[in-house]
């Protein structure tokens, strides 16, 4: 794994600065500590940190083909190096190196840009083509790996794994974009393609992006997408067909000349892998666990019992309620406001793994692809009695049921009346963005000033979710899947793993995701996937040899932390702080007055506000360091951008 940065002069061949750009690869060092290395030619400047996994002897970056006119820099793993290595031989290209890095650059040569087509793995890497005077920019199909880029005034266009590097940058634009913080706030992330600034991108998933000297720059290109496409085929034959495409995925992935091992949270999808795992291996699995003083959310007990079953090496850390020390460090990581708290205990995972092992494999994906999440459960109930009543009725009729029944927040999710009183008032999109919603509609509201909402210009969270529907499935749960899919998986659960992994130099590589083994599971029927209000049916049919009935039927817990416990006990002076800062004050975007109602209610145990707390609270973390560090942040536009 590696980090990779680079600038392009898109109109002229002028000199680009090596000290930026060292500087800006360093930013990514703790992505590649092994190694850095550096290309600059008139117009072009190639930037890559090295995490050394296969081929550990050579395949520096940037690497060249034999003429040195096309040039890779790579961030990933590309599992059928082997087999690509091997057709490209026979059609001529002649190899320097063992790695994966240099099938990319023959690839290039050989089918141009349909050559991320041939790669199954997962990756983010840029080729420059002297001769055809082009830029190739590449993101894997589902996004496991993250690109970011940006076109400055003066025509340079700046890309990095991450957007620490690009800020290096003294003429990156600092304008934070009034769409990407009602899109936080809503979701909890910011989706892609939108970052937290203006004019500054995230390339989405199965897409890439050609650019060429002296022309315009266009939209990026679409190569891939997920198709929900049921097959008709038997149960046992889904069983027997998912067991096979599973260790196969898992398989590909155990090549590596560094010490291997497994994230084991006890969960269905992480033990699934490690059941694989043990089956292919030689020698005991590595696996590596947290555990939470909180016994509401603490799965260690899980996770032994499958260690113990394949007598893995298994180690256990465990995070406690005064482990407050990550809230800057986490807003460092993620460089943007990121409000998902698992990332406390993913990031001390990750850091426990790489004490062990250099590579980890996750149990990712395992509920957007068998919709394993009980919101896709609530959403199916919903939109059936959506379908009971005319739209002409059902709006009216339980807008009112919701208008009149209390606040309950304190019970279950599923017996908060008002709540589903409120879904079954939307339509079908609206009732799923009020499920996967961090905070509501009317709350964000009366969180935001009057002068925030009129910078918002009508736009509205939502419509992440509705630009996806044009290419999303017809059948409810598989349109759910799919949104979650495009917005949840890449921009919430693949960004936290991926920034908390790479902060300790840590590579993780996700099994389930195999594209071809998404593909193959995008073809399983809705019925097979939710069943009886059984979510993960088939997924967990299959694994019935492998795994107990207490790892595959307990109820999902989560790699959650008990923030609403923490916010009225140890970090009740850090919240108080930090919500009300002179800092959020100036900004201009928030009602500063609510902002005092919520932490009082909160604190009094009136409400339970700890998702908008901790959202408020990383924000400020983020808004802080970005105001406060790194190079350029004298030119960061005033806090008090969005003030009448």
């Amino acid at each position: 794994m590696c980090g990779i940065a680079g600038i392009f002069d898109i109109r002229l061949q002028r000199e680009i600065n090596r000290n930026l750009l060292t500087r800006m690869n360093q930013a990514l060092f703790h992505r590649g500590p092994d190694e850095g290395g550096l290309h600059l030619e008139p117009g072009l400047g190639l930037a890559h940190r090295r995490l050394s996994i296969i081929d550990l002897a050579s395949g520096q970056q940037p690497l060249f083909n034999e003429d040195g006119s096309v040039a890779v820099v790579y961030n990933g793993e590309i599992y059928n190096f082997q087999e690509l290595s091997a057709e490209l031989v026979k059609l001529g290209h002649v190899f320097r190196t063992r790695c994966d890095t240099e099938v990319i650059v023959h690839a290039w040569e050989e089918w141009g840009e349909r050559c991320v087509e041939r790669f199954r793995g997962m990756f983010a890497f840029a080729v420059w083509d002297r001769n055809r005077r082009s830029l190739f920019l590449a993101r894997d199909r589902v996004g496991i790996k993250p690109l970011h880029y940006v076109v400055l005034p003066s025509g340079h266009l700046l890309f990095a794994s991450e957007l620490k590097a690009l800020m290096i940058h003294p003429d990156f634009p600092r304008e934070f974009a009034p769409p990407a913080i009602e899109d936080y706030f809503a979701y909890g992330y910011i989706p892609d393609p939108k970052t937290f600034f203006k004019g500054v991108f995230k390339l989405l998933p199965g897409h890439t992006l050609t650019v060429q000297w002296g022309k315009p720059v266009p939209e990026p290109c679409q190569y891939w997408n997920v198709s929900f496409k049921s097959q008709d085929k038997a149960q046992d034959k889904v069983c027997q067909e998912l067991l096979e495409e599973l260790q196969e995925a898992v398989r590909i992935r155990l090549i590596a000349e560094v010490p291997l091992g497994a994230f084991l949270s006890g969960g269905v999808d992480s033990s699934a892998v490690v059941a694989m795992m043990s089956k292919l291996s030689n020698t005991p699995v590595n696996t590596c666990s947290i555990s939470f003083g909180e016994p509401a959310f603490n799965e260690a007990q899980y996770a032994a019992q499958v260690a113990a079953r394949y007598q893995t090496h298994h180690y256990l850390d465990k995070v406690e309620s005064n482990d407050f020390n990550l809230l800057d460090r986490l807003a460092e990581v993620y460089d943007e406001p990121f409000a998902d708290n698992s990332a406390i205990p993913t990031y001390r995972v990750c850091e426990l793994a790489r004490k062990r092992v250099t590579v980890a494999l996750s149990g990712d994906g395992g509920d957007e692809i068998f919709a394993g999440y009980r919101r896709y459960r609530w959403h199916i109930h919903e939109e059936r009695v959506r379908n009971l009543f005319p739209s002409a009725i059902r709006r009216p009729l339980f807008s009112f049921l919701a208008a009149i029944y209390p606040q309950a927040e304190w019970v279950p999710r599923p017996l908060r009346a008002k709540t589903t009183f409120q879904e079954l008032a939307c339509d079908s999109i609206e009732g799923y963005f009020h499920n996967v919603s961090l905070l509501p509609d009317g709350l964000r509201s009366q969180l935001f000033s009057h002068a925030f909402k009129e910078n918002l210009q009508g736009y509205q969270a939502i419509d992440v979710l509705r630009a996806h529907l044009q290419q999303a499935p017809d059948h409810p749960l598989s349109r759910a899947q799919y949104l979650d899919f495009k917005t949840y998986l890449p921009g919430d659960i693949l960004t936290k793993v991926d920034r908390a992994s790479m902060a300790h130099g840590l590579e993780v590589r996700v099994p389930i995701l195999d594209h071809q083994f998404v593909e193959w599971a995008a073809g399983i029927s809705p019925t097979f996937k939710l069943q009886g209000g059984n979510g993960k049916y088939i997924f967990k049919q299959a694994l019935a040899p492998y795994l107990s009935e207490d790892i595959l039927y307990r109820p999902k817990m989560g790699f959650a932390v008990p923030l609403a416990a923490w916010f009225r006990g140890p970090l009740r002076k850090r919240v108080r702080q930090a919500v009300l800062s002179p800092l959020l004050a100036d900004s201009g975007i928030f009602d500063m007055g609510f902002l005092g109602h919520m932490v009082d209610d909160h604190e009094a145990g009136r409400r339970d506000y700890s998702a908008a707390l901790w959202a408020l609270l990383m924000f400020e973390a983020s808004w802080r360091r970005i105001l406060e560090g790194r190079e350029g942040a004298s030119q960061v536009v005033g806090t008090r951008a969005f003030a009448n």
